[in-house]
Protein backbone atom coordinates (compact mmCIF):
# COMPACT_ATOMS: atom_id res chain seq x y z
CA UNK A 1 0.00 0.00 0.00
CA UNK A 2 1.06 3.53 -0.71
CA UNK A 3 1.82 5.93 2.20
CA UNK A 4 1.25 9.08 2.91
CA UNK A 5 2.40 11.28 6.06
CA UNK A 6 0.36 14.06 7.26
CA UNK A 7 0.97 16.23 10.13
CA UNK A 8 -1.62 17.15 13.17
CA UNK A 9 -1.87 20.57 11.75
CA UNK A 10 -3.07 19.32 8.56
CA UNK A 11 -5.71 16.84 9.85
CA UNK A 12 -6.99 19.68 12.54
CA UNK A 13 -7.55 22.05 9.31
CA UNK A 14 -9.05 19.79 7.01
CA UNK A 15 -11.42 18.27 9.24
CA UNK A 16 -14.75 19.32 7.82
CA UNK A 17 -13.17 18.09 3.99
CA UNK A 18 -12.07 14.66 5.98
CA UNK A 19 -15.84 14.46 7.59
CA UNK A 20 -17.23 15.30 4.20
CA UNK A 21 -15.56 12.73 2.45
CA UNK A 22 -16.88 10.09 4.69
CA UNK A 23 -20.12 10.29 3.23
CA UNK A 24 -17.99 8.44 0.24
CA UNK A 25 -14.21 7.06 0.89
CA UNK A 26 -11.66 7.11 3.16
CA UNK A 27 -8.85 5.88 1.75
CA UNK A 28 -7.21 5.06 5.00
CA UNK A 29 -10.38 3.45 6.52
CA UNK A 30 -10.55 1.49 3.61
CA UNK A 31 -6.99 0.06 4.42
CA UNK A 32 -8.08 -1.11 7.94
CA UNK A 33 -11.07 -2.34 6.55
CA UNK A 34 -8.28 -4.37 4.26
CA UNK A 35 -6.11 -5.40 7.73
CA UNK A 36 -9.21 -6.68 9.95
CA UNK A 37 -10.02 -8.65 6.91
CA UNK A 38 -7.17 -9.96 6.50
CA UNK A 39 -6.34 -10.28 10.23
CA UNK A 40 -9.81 -12.11 10.25
CA UNK A 41 -8.63 -14.54 7.74
CA UNK A 42 -5.10 -15.26 9.98
CA UNK A 43 -7.59 -15.66 12.75
CA UNK A 44 -9.13 -18.63 11.64
CA UNK A 45 -5.95 -20.22 10.40
CA UNK A 46 -5.15 -20.17 13.37
CA UNK A 47 -7.50 -21.91 15.11
CA UNK A 48 -7.42 -24.50 12.25
CA UNK A 49 -3.65 -25.64 13.43
CA UNK A 50 -2.66 -23.52 16.44
CA UNK A 51 -4.91 -21.86 18.19
CA UNK A 52 -7.75 -21.81 20.70
CA UNK A 53 -10.86 -21.11 19.64
CA UNK A 54 -14.43 -21.88 17.38
CA UNK A 55 -14.04 -22.98 14.12
CA UNK A 56 -17.01 -25.54 13.27
CA UNK A 57 -15.78 -26.37 9.80
CA UNK A 58 -12.14 -28.26 10.19
CA UNK A 59 -9.38 -28.31 12.87
CA UNK A 60 -6.57 -30.07 12.97
CA UNK A 61 -5.64 -29.75 16.49
CA UNK A 62 -3.04 -28.46 18.57
CA UNK A 63 -0.07 -30.44 18.66
CA UNK A 64 2.42 -29.11 21.24
CA UNK A 65 2.98 -26.38 23.70
CA UNK A 66 5.30 -23.62 21.40
CA UNK A 67 2.16 -23.58 19.09
CA UNK A 68 -0.52 -23.19 21.38
CA UNK A 69 1.19 -19.99 23.16
CA UNK A 70 1.85 -18.76 19.94
CA UNK A 71 -1.93 -19.79 18.38
CA UNK A 72 -3.55 -18.31 21.98
CA UNK A 73 -1.70 -15.45 22.58
CA UNK A 74 -2.38 -14.01 18.58
CA UNK A 75 -5.90 -15.48 18.81
CA UNK A 76 -6.91 -13.44 21.90
CA UNK A 77 -5.13 -10.17 20.65
CA UNK A 78 -7.10 -10.34 17.65
CA UNK A 79 -10.53 -11.20 19.91
CA UNK A 80 -9.99 -8.39 21.97
CA UNK A 81 -10.34 -5.64 19.74
CA UNK A 82 -10.81 -6.38 15.81
CA UNK A 83 -14.29 -7.23 15.17
CA UNK A 84 -15.55 -4.15 17.80
CA UNK A 85 -13.30 -2.24 15.39
CA UNK A 86 -14.85 -3.60 12.47
CA UNK A 87 -18.50 -2.52 14.18
CA UNK A 88 -17.16 0.95 15.20
CA UNK A 89 -16.09 1.79 10.96
CA UNK A 90 -19.05 0.17 9.61
CA UNK A 91 -20.84 1.91 12.11
CA UNK A 92 -18.96 5.73 11.23
CA UNK A 93 -20.59 5.09 7.78
CA UNK A 94 -24.29 4.86 8.49
CA UNK A 95 -25.56 8.60 9.93
CA UNK A 96 -24.29 9.58 6.78
CA UNK A 97 -25.77 7.47 4.21
CA UNK A 98 -29.05 7.86 6.44
CA UNK A 99 -28.79 10.91 6.23
CA UNK A 100 -28.47 11.35 2.40
CA UNK A 101 -31.06 8.55 1.37
CA UNK A 102 -33.64 8.38 3.61
CA UNK A 103 -34.34 5.97 5.75
CA UNK A 104 -36.06 3.52 3.25
CA UNK A 105 -33.80 3.84 0.59
CA UNK A 106 -30.89 3.10 3.07
CA UNK A 107 -32.58 0.23 4.81
CA UNK A 108 -33.06 -1.34 1.38
CA UNK A 109 -29.45 -1.25 0.21
CA UNK A 110 -28.51 -2.60 3.85
CA UNK A 111 -31.10 -5.39 3.40
CA UNK A 112 -29.80 -6.54 -0.35
CA UNK A 113 -26.36 -5.55 0.89
CA UNK A 114 -26.50 -7.61 4.19
CA UNK A 115 -29.03 -9.59 3.77
CA UNK A 116 -29.18 -11.73 0.65
CA UNK A 117 -25.41 -12.71 1.39
CA UNK A 118 -26.90 -13.85 5.21
CA UNK A 119 -29.43 -15.89 3.89
CA UNK A 120 -27.56 -17.67 0.94
CA UNK A 121 -24.82 -18.41 3.10
CA UNK A 122 -26.81 -19.64 5.95
CA UNK A 123 -29.38 -22.06 4.15
CA UNK A 124 -26.98 -23.15 1.36
CA UNK A 125 -23.20 -22.76 1.11
CA UNK A 126 -22.69 -23.77 4.92
CA UNK A 127 -25.02 -26.50 4.81
CA UNK A 128 -22.71 -27.55 1.44
CA UNK A 129 -19.51 -26.19 3.38
CA UNK A 130 -20.10 -28.99 6.27
CA UNK A 131 -21.28 -31.90 3.46
CA UNK A 132 -18.08 -31.30 1.80
CA UNK A 133 -16.32 -31.63 4.96
CA UNK A 134 -17.70 -34.74 6.35
CA UNK A 135 -16.96 -36.61 2.79
CA UNK A 136 -13.42 -35.52 2.60
CA UNK A 137 -13.10 -36.33 6.20
CA UNK A 138 -15.20 -39.12 7.35
CA UNK A 139 -15.93 -40.56 3.45
CA UNK A 140 -19.86 -40.17 4.66
CA UNK A 141 -22.62 -37.93 2.44
CA UNK A 142 -24.95 -36.85 4.78
CA UNK A 143 -27.86 -35.38 3.69
CA UNK A 144 -27.58 -31.67 3.02
CA UNK A 145 -31.06 -31.33 5.82
CA UNK A 146 -28.63 -33.10 8.41
CA UNK A 147 -26.96 -29.33 8.84
CA UNK A 148 -30.37 -27.21 8.25
CA UNK A 149 -32.38 -26.16 11.15
CA UNK A 150 -34.20 -29.46 12.32
CA UNK A 151 -31.02 -31.30 11.77
CA UNK A 152 -27.25 -31.66 13.29
CA UNK A 153 -27.14 -27.74 13.40
CA UNK A 154 -28.90 -25.89 15.33
CA UNK A 155 -28.70 -22.31 14.04
CA UNK A 156 -31.20 -20.50 11.55
CA UNK A 157 -29.48 -17.54 10.00
CA UNK A 158 -26.16 -16.46 10.85
CA UNK A 159 -23.76 -19.18 10.32
CA UNK A 160 -20.17 -19.37 10.58
CA UNK A 161 -18.32 -15.59 10.18
CA UNK A 162 -21.85 -14.65 8.65
CA UNK A 163 -23.02 -13.92 12.47
CA UNK A 164 -21.12 -10.21 12.03
CA UNK A 165 -23.39 -9.40 9.11
CA UNK A 166 -26.36 -10.62 10.98
CA UNK A 167 -25.43 -8.33 14.31
CA UNK A 168 -24.59 -5.35 11.62
CA UNK A 169 -27.96 -5.70 9.94
CA UNK A 170 -30.22 -5.83 13.39
CA UNK A 171 -27.87 -2.82 14.85
CA UNK A 172 -28.37 -1.02 11.66
CA UNK A 173 -32.44 -2.19 11.73
CA UNK A 174 -32.15 -0.32 15.77
CA UNK A 175 -30.38 2.53 14.27
CA UNK A 176 -33.40 3.17 11.28
CA UNK A 177 -36.19 2.34 14.04
CA UNK A 178 -34.65 4.63 16.37
CA UNK A 179 -33.58 7.55 14.20
CA UNK A 180 -37.65 6.89 13.02
CA UNK A 181 -39.34 7.42 16.55
CA UNK A 182 -36.62 8.96 18.67
CA UNK A 183 -34.59 11.10 16.98
CA UNK A 184 -36.97 12.68 14.12
CA UNK A 185 -35.31 14.70 11.39
CA UNK A 186 -35.39 17.72 13.14
CA UNK A 187 -33.51 16.76 16.35
CA UNK A 188 -30.27 15.45 14.11
CA UNK A 189 -27.42 17.16 15.48
CA UNK A 190 -25.31 18.35 12.81
CA UNK A 191 -21.79 17.42 12.83
CA UNK A 192 -19.41 18.99 15.10
CA UNK A 193 -15.90 20.49 12.90
CA UNK A 194 -14.51 21.68 15.99
CA UNK A 195 -15.12 19.18 18.27
CA UNK A 196 -12.50 17.79 20.45
CA UNK A 197 -11.31 14.13 20.98
CA UNK A 198 -12.30 12.08 24.20
CA UNK A 199 -9.25 12.93 27.18
CA UNK A 200 -7.56 10.07 28.23
CA UNK A 201 -9.04 10.88 31.69
CA UNK A 202 -12.73 10.05 29.77
CA UNK A 203 -10.98 7.45 27.49
CA UNK A 204 -9.80 5.29 30.23
CA UNK A 205 -13.38 5.47 32.24
CA UNK A 206 -14.80 4.00 29.26
CA UNK A 207 -12.79 1.66 29.28
CA UNK A 208 -13.41 0.51 33.05
CA UNK A 209 -17.13 0.78 31.89
CA UNK A 210 -17.23 -1.61 29.50
CA UNK A 211 -14.86 -3.77 31.26
CA UNK A 212 -17.16 -3.97 33.84
CA UNK A 213 -20.35 -4.46 32.09
CA UNK A 214 -18.41 -7.76 30.05
CA UNK A 215 -17.53 -9.09 33.51
CA UNK A 216 -21.42 -8.88 34.24
CA UNK A 217 -22.51 -10.47 31.36
CA UNK A 218 -19.83 -13.28 31.57
CA UNK A 219 -21.27 -13.95 35.32
CA UNK A 220 -24.11 -14.97 32.98
CA UNK A 221 -22.79 -16.36 30.14
CA UNK A 222 -19.40 -17.41 29.81
CA UNK A 223 -16.87 -16.74 26.58
CA UNK A 224 -17.59 -19.95 24.69
CA UNK A 225 -21.52 -19.74 25.07
CA UNK A 226 -23.58 -18.90 22.26
CA UNK A 227 -27.06 -18.15 21.30
CA UNK A 228 -27.35 -21.11 18.94
CA UNK A 229 -30.66 -20.18 16.94
CA UNK A 230 -28.35 -16.99 15.43
CA UNK A 231 -25.23 -18.41 16.38
CA UNK A 232 -24.69 -15.25 18.31
CA UNK A 233 -22.07 -15.26 21.21
CA UNK A 234 -22.98 -12.71 23.80
CA UNK A 235 -20.22 -12.67 26.03
CA UNK A 236 -18.64 -10.35 23.71
CA UNK A 237 -21.60 -8.52 22.84
CA UNK A 238 -21.31 -6.06 25.57
CA UNK A 239 -18.24 -4.59 23.66
CA UNK A 240 -19.69 -5.06 20.13
CA UNK A 241 -22.76 -3.12 20.91
CA UNK A 242 -20.68 -0.32 22.53
CA UNK A 243 -18.16 -0.10 19.95
CA UNK A 244 -20.99 0.32 17.03
CA UNK A 245 -22.17 2.95 19.41
CA UNK A 246 -19.16 4.69 19.23
CA UNK A 247 -18.58 4.90 15.26
CA UNK A 248 -21.99 6.46 15.48
CA UNK A 249 -20.97 9.20 17.93
CA UNK A 250 -17.33 9.53 16.33
CA UNK A 251 -18.84 10.36 12.53
CA UNK A 252 -21.22 13.28 14.72
CA UNK A 253 -18.05 14.70 16.47
CA UNK A 254 -15.83 13.63 13.87
CA UNK A 255 -13.18 12.23 15.62
CA UNK A 256 -11.71 10.43 12.79
CA UNK A 257 -10.66 13.94 12.01
CA UNK A 258 -9.82 15.53 15.68
CA UNK A 259 -7.72 12.50 16.85
CA UNK A 260 -3.91 14.46 17.81
CA UNK A 261 -1.11 12.25 16.98
CA UNK A 262 0.07 12.61 20.36
CA UNK A 263 -2.99 10.99 21.64
CA UNK A 264 -2.54 8.39 18.63
CA UNK A 265 1.09 7.66 19.44
CA UNK A 266 0.08 6.98 23.20
CA UNK A 267 -2.67 4.79 22.81
CA UNK A 268 -0.27 2.70 20.35
CA UNK A 269 2.02 2.41 22.65
CA UNK A 270 -1.04 1.30 25.60
CA UNK A 271 -2.18 -1.47 23.21
CA UNK A 272 1.69 -2.73 22.09
CA UNK A 273 2.52 -2.77 26.09
CA UNK A 274 -1.10 -4.73 26.79
CA UNK A 275 -0.20 -7.30 23.81
CA UNK A 276 2.99 -8.08 26.14
CA UNK A 277 0.64 -8.47 29.18
CA UNK A 278 -1.38 -11.01 27.96
CA UNK A 279 1.39 -13.93 28.41
CA UNK A 280 2.42 -12.45 32.23
CA UNK A 281 -1.62 -12.46 33.20
CA UNK A 282 -1.91 -15.99 31.62
CA UNK A 283 0.62 -17.11 33.45
CA UNK A 284 0.10 -15.66 36.67
CA UNK A 285 -4.32 -16.67 36.73
CA UNK A 286 -2.94 -20.41 35.55
CA UNK A 287 -4.31 -20.67 32.15
CA UNK A 288 -1.42 -23.61 31.23
CA UNK A 289 -3.97 -25.62 33.57
CA UNK A 290 -6.99 -24.63 32.75
CA UNK A 291 -8.59 -21.26 30.84
CA UNK A 292 -12.21 -21.64 32.29
CA UNK A 293 -11.40 -18.82 35.30
CA UNK A 294 -10.91 -16.58 32.27
CA UNK A 295 -14.08 -17.06 30.72
CA UNK A 296 -16.39 -16.10 33.47
CA UNK A 297 -17.78 -16.44 36.96
CA UNK A 298 -16.54 -14.69 39.78
CA UNK A 299 -13.12 -15.02 39.48
CA UNK A 300 -10.61 -12.51 39.20
CA UNK A 301 -9.12 -13.58 36.35
CA UNK A 302 -12.17 -13.19 34.56
CA UNK A 303 -12.55 -9.47 35.76
CA UNK A 304 -8.74 -9.10 34.97
CA UNK A 305 -9.09 -10.37 31.37
CA UNK A 306 -11.87 -8.18 30.55
CA UNK A 307 -10.34 -5.24 31.87
CA UNK A 308 -7.46 -6.27 29.60
CA UNK A 309 -9.56 -7.34 26.42
CA UNK A 310 -11.40 -3.79 27.00
CA UNK A 311 -8.48 -1.33 27.60
CA UNK A 312 -6.68 -3.52 24.51
CA UNK A 313 -9.99 -2.85 22.17
CA UNK A 314 -10.19 1.12 22.92
CA UNK A 315 -6.38 1.22 22.52
CA UNK A 316 -6.23 -0.49 19.13
CA UNK A 317 -9.02 1.26 17.75
CA UNK A 318 -7.66 4.57 18.48
CA UNK A 319 -3.62 3.81 17.76
CA UNK A 320 -4.32 1.68 14.55
CA UNK A 321 -6.42 4.98 13.55
CA UNK A 322 -4.11 7.20 14.08
CA UNK A 323 -1.34 4.70 12.47
CA UNK A 324 -3.23 4.65 9.12
CA UNK A 325 -4.58 7.90 8.85
CA UNK A 326 -1.22 9.27 9.15
CA UNK A 327 1.06 6.68 7.16
CA UNK A 328 -1.91 4.92 5.06
CA UNK A 329 -3.93 7.45 3.75
CA UNK A 330 -2.96 7.09 -0.21
CA UNK A 331 -3.77 3.73 -2.23
CA UNK A 332 -1.45 2.24 -4.37
CA UNK A 333 -2.49 -0.24 -6.99
CA UNK A 334 -2.34 -3.41 -4.68
CA UNK A 335 -4.62 -1.48 -2.16
CA UNK A 336 -7.04 -0.05 -4.90
CA UNK A 337 -7.60 -4.10 -5.66
CA UNK A 338 -7.70 -5.09 -2.19
CA UNK A 339 -10.49 -2.86 -0.59
CA UNK A 340 -13.53 -2.83 -2.64
CA UNK A 341 -12.44 -6.86 -2.53
CA UNK A 342 -12.92 -6.57 1.19
CA UNK A 343 -16.32 -7.63 2.00
CA UNK A 344 -16.97 -10.33 -0.59
CA UNK A 345 -13.52 -11.76 0.43
CA UNK A 346 -15.00 -12.17 4.40
CA UNK A 347 -17.67 -13.46 3.21
CA UNK A 348 -15.96 -16.47 1.40
CA UNK A 349 -12.86 -16.61 3.49
CA UNK A 350 -14.29 -19.42 5.29
CA UNK A 351 -14.82 -22.34 2.06
CA UNK A 352 -11.78 -21.05 0.67
CA UNK A 353 -9.21 -22.00 4.06
CA UNK A 354 -11.14 -24.90 4.46
CA UNK A 355 -10.32 -26.24 1.12
CA UNK A 356 -6.67 -24.95 1.84
CA UNK A 357 -6.48 -27.34 5.00
CA UNK A 358 -7.76 -29.99 3.41
CA UNK A 359 -5.73 -30.66 0.17
CA UNK A 360 -2.58 -29.60 2.67
CA UNK A 361 -4.08 -32.19 5.53
CA UNK A 362 -1.65 -35.08 4.46
CA UNK A 363 1.04 -32.77 4.19
CA UNK A 364 3.36 -33.29 7.36
CA UNK A 365 5.05 -30.18 8.34
CA UNK A 366 5.12 -28.35 11.82
CA UNK A 367 1.88 -26.76 13.17
CA UNK A 368 2.96 -23.16 12.73
CA UNK A 369 4.98 -23.50 9.57
CA UNK A 370 1.75 -25.08 8.09
CA UNK A 371 0.12 -21.86 9.18
CA UNK A 372 2.35 -20.30 7.27
CA UNK A 373 1.51 -22.32 3.87
CA UNK A 374 -1.92 -22.73 4.50
CA UNK A 375 -1.96 -18.61 4.97
CA UNK A 376 0.47 -17.97 1.94
CA UNK A 377 -1.76 -19.89 -0.23
CA UNK A 378 -5.49 -18.79 1.37
CA UNK A 379 -4.78 -14.87 1.49
CA UNK A 380 -4.67 -14.04 -2.24
CA UNK A 381 -6.86 -16.69 -3.21
CA UNK A 382 -9.38 -15.47 -1.15
CA UNK A 383 -9.11 -11.59 -2.28
CA UNK A 384 -8.69 -13.19 -6.47
CA UNK A 385 -11.93 -15.32 -5.94
CA UNK A 386 -13.84 -12.56 -4.57
CA UNK A 387 -12.28 -10.27 -7.48
CA UNK A 388 -13.75 -12.96 -10.08
CA UNK A 389 -17.55 -13.26 -7.76
CA UNK A 390 -17.51 -9.63 -7.95
CA UNK A 391 -17.49 -9.57 -11.76
CA UNK A 392 -20.55 -11.61 -12.25
CA UNK A 393 -23.79 -10.20 -13.80
CA UNK A 394 -25.97 -8.53 -11.45
CA UNK A 395 -23.46 -9.02 -8.40
CA UNK A 396 -22.41 -5.21 -7.98
CA UNK A 397 -26.33 -4.61 -6.26
CA UNK A 398 -25.16 -7.04 -3.68
CA UNK A 399 -21.25 -7.21 -3.61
Amino acid sequence: MATTTLSTSQFSATAQAVQVKAASRLPFIDNLRVLLTILVILHHITIIYAGSGSWGLYTEGRQDTLTAVIGTWFCAVNQAYFMGFFLLISAYFVPGSHDRKGAGQFLKDRLIRLGIPLVIYSWIISPLSYSMVTYVTQGQILPLSSYLPGGDFEGIIGAGPLWFVEALLIFTVVYVVWRRFFRPKSLVPPVKTDSRFPSSKAIVLFAVLLATATFAVRLWRPMGWSFSPLNLQFPFFVQYIVMFVVGLIAYRRNWLASLSDSAGKRWLAVAIALILLFMPLALAGGAMESDEPFRGGLYWQAMAYALWESLLCVSMCIGLTYLFRRYSNQQGRLARFLSPNAYTTYLIHAQVITATALVLRNVDLYPLLKFGLAALIALPLCFVLSNLIRKLPYIDRVL
